[in-house]
């Protein structure tokens, strides 16, 4: 059953019992209105138009939601989708950004929807999708789309349990004791004044890359930039501090004291939570985005202070490889899969004796995903091609279509965005009488580079969408334990800090691609971990069938995230 509802500055609009109209409840009693038609007899799909801009104040009161329809998320798909879109509402267009406190401020009486609204934008989508090609994937995609709205959200509110003092530990024993403000820490000035000493420049700034390039050069080093790939073969004594000192300087200013205060809320003792505020689809493949705290690169440096609470634990799992399988289950190619079936496809490739060693497996492999023909990648590329004729003739024709202006899809219906005027305009001139030499080579690097582009875009957005299918099971599994006694659970269901989950049961914590944290007490560790295995296994059979293609998982469990890289 489809239950309507939208979002105001006054509560949520909801459809009036009496069938008269409808009415709004204030937020505060929203909750209590929203639990009780969650936990009746009929199952719900809640329709809204945005669930960052509902979600997070239902979670708040202690509401969790099975299912939802987001229809800002799925009109975005559906409109490239299908062969008649339609203009996007402007209360579409004017979602608050998602998890923000204020996130209702911008809803006035002008783009706050009336239930019919959302009905009518409902029926279009509706409309739209029986009408698309491959409308069965396609449902499978919107559905897909909008459990991860709910997941994000429920990850922001849950948090990634974080050891503030930890954290301030590594921080001290990599850069000194947190300095006054605006100071450098001892050891990136200690750095510092061994680079000026190195490079005899008294009042360089090493944070500064024009400054540092011309006091490299001043000292006879010919240097078109400052990146690590281009000092590191260099063979003076400048390079060692200056590489040491541009690692610690990013740590400081990527996770630093500043980000530590910023983004991971105090809690009981050492424990906080790190709040990222995650965007579902925000990049075009489909792959999640985040819009601050950057958690989408935690880096291994500070992995140690991601600390399960007392009596928990984190079940970390990391799927092998998805970018290739999904490209195996896309084409039907049963050698590719074959060579995945036993773990490593890349040691697969190997013995089947079409590459000598698992680098060059590695590196013809990803040349095929995203273009690369120099070098070594272009002795290879053939090889993989006779071997795998379906895989590559996939990815091969998804970049023909790209070059040529067009779009592609990915394997359950995400559409890449078309070209604008500008890139047909270049191709044209190249194709005019008077063109010249320059016109036509424009023409070629912008052509190669749109293939480039949609070869990546139907494999990059159909692992995307495995991962999607992914967590939405493994969400729904664990949402099926038996709930734990939360008077047991650490912060029980009033937590305000949200130590554990509202009623201290295993949950999300983070999202990464193709890597999943669960947050669980220890006892039931075993049991997480054959969840995310089964929901691997399920995500494969939803998007591809009985296709002979496996997604092994790499799954532990450990009382800290950097204890997963061991």
């Amino acid at each position: 059953m489809d239950l309507v509802v939208a979002p105001t500055r006054a509560g949520l609009l909801v459809a009036d019992p009496s069938g008269s109209g409808e009415r709004t409840l204030p937020w505060a009693d929203a909750g209590a209105w929203v639990r009780e038609r969650e936990a009746g007899p009929e199952a719900v799909r809640w329709v809204w138009p945005d669930t960052a801009s509902v979600y997070p104040r239902l979670l708040a009161a202690g509401v969790r939601l099975a299912r939802c329809h987001d229809l800002r998320l799925c009109h975005a798909i559906l409109s490239l989708a299908t062969a008649d879109p339609w203009p996007a509402p402007s209360w579409l267009t004017t979602a608050a950004e998602p998890a923000a406190p204020n996130l209702l401020d911008d809803l006035t009486p002008d783009n706050s929807p009336s239930l019919s609204e959302v009905s009518t934008e409902l029926d279009r989508q509706v409309a739209a999708l029986s009408g698309s090609p491959g409308a069965g994937r396609l449902r499978l995609l919107l559905a897909a789309e909008s459990a991860g709205a709910l997941i994000a959200a429920e990850m922001h509110a849950d948090g990634l349990p974080w050891d503030r003092v930890r954290h301030d530990e590594i921080l001290t024993a990599e850069l000194g004791p947190r300095p006054p403000l605006g100071m450098r820490p001892e050891r990136l000035e200690a750095l510092a004044m061994q680079i000026r000493e190195l490079l005899h420049s008294p009042s360089l700034n090493p944070d500064s890359q024009a400054t540092l390039l011309k006091a490299l050069r001043n000292a006879g080093l010919d240097v078109a930039s400052t990146a690590k790939w281009e000092l590191s073969g260099i063979g003076h004594p400048v390079i060692e501090p200056l590489l040491e000192y541009k690692r610690l300087a990013r740590l400081l200013s990527a996770n630093g004291w500043a980000w530590l205060d910023t983004w991971v809320t105090p809690g009981d003792g050492r424990s906080g939570r790190f709040r990222t505020d995650y965007v579902p689809g925000g990049v075009v493949t489909g792959r999640w985005a985040t819009s601050g705290g950057g958690a989408l690169q935690i880096p291994k440096a500070i992995r140690a202070a991601v600390v399960a609470d007392p009596g928990w634990a984190l079940v970390v799992a990391d799927a092998a490889q998805v970018e290739p399988r999904a490209l195996a289950g896309m084409a039907g190619d049963e050698a590719l899969a074959t060579a995945g079936r036993d773990g490593d496809l890349y040691a697969g490739l190997v013995a089947s004796g079409v590459v000598d060693t698992r680098d060059r497996a590695k590196v013809g492999m990803l040349s095929a995903l995203y273009g690369g023909t120099s070098g070594e990648a272009g002795a290879i590329l053939p090889r993989l091609r006779r071997a795998y004729p379906r895989a590559t003739g996939l990815v091969d024709h998804a970049a023909g279509v790209g070059e040529r202006g067009g779009t592609v899809r990915t394997w359950l219906g995400r559409t890449s965005p078309p070209l604008g005027p500008a890139w047909h305009a270049v191709q044209g001139r190249a194709g005019e009488n008077d063109a010249i030499t320059t016109d036509e080579r424009r023409a070629r690097s912008q052509a190669r580079d749109r293939g480039r582009f949609t070869r990546n875009f139907v494999v990059q957005g159909t692992a995307a969408e495995w991962a999607l299918c992914w967590m939405a099971e493994t969400r729904r599994r664990l949402r099926d334990l038996p709930s734990p006694d939360s008077a047991s659970s650490p912060g029980g269901a009033a937590s305000p800090d949200g130590a554990a989950s509202p009623d201290g049961s295993p949950h999300l914590v983070f999202f990464l691609h193709d890597e999943i944290v669960v947050h669980t007490p220890l006892e039931l560790a075993p049991v997480v971990e054959q969840i995310v295995i089964a929901a691997a296994e399920v995500a494969g059979r939803l998007l591809f069938g009985e296709f002979p293609i496996t997604f092994p998982l790499h799954v532990t469990t450990v009382a800290s995230y950097d204890q997963a890289d061991k």
